[in-house]
């Protein structure tokens, strides 16, 4: 009687199992057909890219790509957190800006500010001034300086010129040292011009020590319209990381950050220097609100039908820098993910445990939405089967590395894979363990990496050979809707879908053994 009930028992769970694998099946070819059909991730970009822009925190353009993200999730069907993860002291809205010079050949003007600087007061013009080295060269030239553009040295790498106190006593050293220069130098000078022996070289003059926006303070006070620095191209503005968490409303930036192309501001840096007549004449609406303001994680919750307190999270950063449209960084990781979740949902998938589905703020100033959560919810670190996060570009997923505890599991999630598009073919390969990294770097898998979460993320590649660049998009003007890729942005949306729902009706977590290196003990 026994083994007839073991038996039975037996059957009804191979039985359970072959059906429950047959649903599951039924799913991934319904998320497979949606995908290849019915395909919306460039769709999500356009809206994220060209109805919304660029989305730093603090922003109306992240507020409103926020909101917008929790109503689709709403609207298919999942749960929604609007999980606050911090506030910024002012908010900073970009609107265009414009540039041009008056006199010589004349030229539009190719430039960009970084976020959180000011803005003209209007259209301004004025002439061009180079740069004080010296208290001398500043006394001498500081009637000048009111109502002019000046040309500071240094090629720019996005940051603003820092204007904080730490800096301006940076400075003050600075300028310290270079009278001393410049007393040293009156000297050589004196013996140089009293040496009449055509014989005897000359001595050389000590070179003073050079630091872009040297005079910043005292020029602002002498009323400059803005600081111009060379930039690279394409164009890269970041934000005024040194000052943002102190600045008030009273307390904002009074003078334009400009970065001008560096081919420009060669030419007009000659031109200065030949004391040549033209002017600049800037635009730039660079605008603030008053805070706090605060910023919010989007998390889309589909709920576990078994173990509702395990997790599988997918994601990548919705907020962006705005001297693009974050078509790439990371409009790219955003919405596949975006798509994953709506064809999970529209395909009726049920997982076993909750799949939740996070458009993480503030990465780029510092991963401080991800941060933010992982600190907030220590309950869940062990629960957590992966993070699985996009943030690399638009090349399309075509591989994962497992260790050899995850493999059986991962091979059976991602055979279906190969049946999507023989032009993307899907492999997986061995992972050997990692050292776990002491601190939280990169992009929002760090996070959860610091914390001994696997991030499991998916190898990608331009397969068919579109020589797509990173480098070139990265935190520059060129991060816009029509450099993503969407044959490549639409394959990953479907890799995604079915590889995060597998790992979510596992009957287990995924085993961490082997995925990193035992921790070593500190010794004392």
């Amino acid at each position: 009687m026994k083994l007839f009930a073991l038996s039975l028992a037996l059957t009804f769970q191979l039985a359970f199992s072959a059906c429950s694998w047959s649903q599951s099946g039924q799913v991934v070819k319904k998320i497979i057909e949606i995908g290849k059909t019915d395909n919306q991730t460039m769709k999500h970009l356009d809206v994220l890219c060209n109805r919304f822009g660029g989305r730093p925190i603090g922003s109306d353009a992240y507020e409103n790509a926020a909101e917008w993200v929790a109503s689709k999730f709403r609207e298919w069907g999942m749960q929604v957190q609007m999980d606050e993860a911090g506030t910024l002291p002012v908010g900073f809205n970009r609107g265009p800006w414009f540039g041009k010079m008056l006199g010589g050949d004349g030229m539009e003007l190719h430039f960009a500010t970084p976020s959180y600087t000011s803005g003209t007061k209007g259209v301004q013009q004025g002439p061009v001034a180079i740069e004080p080295k010296t208290q001398a060269e500043f006394d001498r030239m500081k009637g000048k300086l009111k109502g002019s553009w000046v040309l500071i040295s240094g090629e720019s790498t996005g940051w603003p010129v820092d204007f904080s106190k730490s800096a301006d006593l940076k400075r003050a050293d600075i300028i310290a040292e270079n009278v001393a220069i410049d007393k040293k130098n009156d000297s050589i000078k004196d013996l140089n011009r009293k040496n009449h022996d055509e014989n005897i070289k000359k001595l050389e003059l000590l070179p003073v020590k050079e630091e872009p926006g040297l005079f910043y303070k005292q020029m602002v006070e002498a009323g400059i319209l803005g600081i111009i620095q060379s930039a690279p191209l394409p164009i890269r503005v970041l934000y005024d990381r040194n000052n943002i968490d102190s600045m008030t409303f009273e307390t904002l930036p009074t003078v334009p950050d400009i970065k001008l192309d560096e081919h420009q501001y060669m030419i007009i840096e000659q031109m200065a220097k030949e004391r040549q007549r033209f002017e600049l004449e800037f635009d730039i609406r660079n605008h603030f609100k008053m805070g706090p303001v605060k910023y919010y994680n989007v998390i889309g919750v589909i709920p576990g039908t078994k173990y509702p307190d395990e997790y599988v999270i997918m994601g990548g950063h919705l907020d962006s820098y705005d001297v693009g449209t974050g078509g790439v960084d990371d409009g790219s990781g955003a919405t596949p993910t975006l798509e994953a979740a709506r064809m999970i949902m529209k395909a009726g998938g049920k997982p076993k445990r909750t799949i939740l589905v996070c458009l993480w703020a503030g990465e780029e100033f510092g991963l401080l939405g991800s941060a933010s959560w992982v600190k907030r919810n220590e309950d869940k670190w062990g629960k957590i089967s992966n993070m699985f996060n996009r943030d690399g570009g638009p090349t399309v997923a075509n591989s994962l590395s497992v260790t050899e505890a995850m493999w059986d599991d991962m091979e059976k999630i991602c055979k279906p894979l190969n049946d999507i598009n023989p032009a993307f073919p899907f492999t997986l390969k061995k992972r050997e363990p990692r050292e776990m990294p002491k601190k939280a770097a990169g992009t929002d898998a760090g996070s959860f990496a610091v914390k001994g979460i696997p991030t499991m993320t998916f190898g990608t590649e331009d397969t068919k050979g579109y020589d797509f660049n990173y480098g070139e998009i990265w935190h520059t003007e060129r991060d816009l809707y029509n450099k993503s890729i969407p044959e490549y942005q639409e394959h990953t949306s479907i890799v995604t879908a079915i590889v995060v729902l597998g790992v979510a009706s596992l009957d287990h977590l995924l085993p961490r053994e082997g995925y990193f290196l035992p921790v070593k003990e500190e010794k004392p």
